[in-house]
């Protein structure tokens, strides 16, 4: 039987490395010589696949304007501003919450007006999975989880939400947020 050769022919792409081993002559390798090469080996795969993410997390202009918006949107929430939380959603924003479909109106009365709890906190934390943008029109998955204090009680919550992100006068603004709860204690 031939030589068997792995090659790490993206690894030589990417950072000019080029390795190569032979099988049949692996055994004249002292020991030292084996776990350095293992740990060349290891080294260039983890620069690679580093090297693939951080390309995945490069963000375009309106891939982050569009994370603004969602996240303002939620921040008005947290300050019970319904000027603002109207200044980041269309006039008929359309909200899946929970199985329930509200309007702007309704998220205003649940959580602006009927808020009134004198310690009323919430703090959001975002991770956004997905941000596909197509001319005027985006679309944004992401995990939400907020610490809300409220009447001396704290609750963590946290959502899978989906929201479709429109662009209207140069503004991006949320028309439809769909929500699932995911877990509250």
């Amino acid at each position: 039987m031939g030589p068997f050769r792995i090659s790490f022919e993206k690894a030589s792409i990417v950072y000019g490395v080029y390795l190569c081993v032979d099988f049949p002559t692996l055994h004249l390798l002292n020991k030292n010589k084996l776990i350095r090469l293992k740990k060349i080996i290891i080294l260039i795969v983890a620069i690679y696949y580093s090297a693939l993410l951080q390309a995945q997390q490069q963000l375009t202009k309106d891939q982050q304007e569009v994370h603004q918006t969602v996240i303002n949107f939620f921040g008005a929430l947290s300050n019970r501003d319904s000027v603002s939380l109207k200044n980041n959603c269309t006039l008929d924003i359309l909200l899946i919450e929970t199985g329930s479909v509200w309007n702007a109106d309704t998220l205003i009365l649940k959580a602006v007006t009927l808020n009134t709890a004198t310690d009323f906190k919430r703090i959001n934390s975002f991770d956004f999975i997905n941000t596909t943008v197509a001319d005027n029109t985006a679309w944004v998955t992401y995990n939400l989880s907020s610490e809300i204090t409220r009447n001396g009680k704290q609750a963590t919550v946290q959502w899978m939400e989906t929201v479709i992100v429109i662009k209207e006068k140069q503004k991006w603004k949320i028309k439809v947020l769909h929500s699932t709860l995911i877990k509250r204690n």
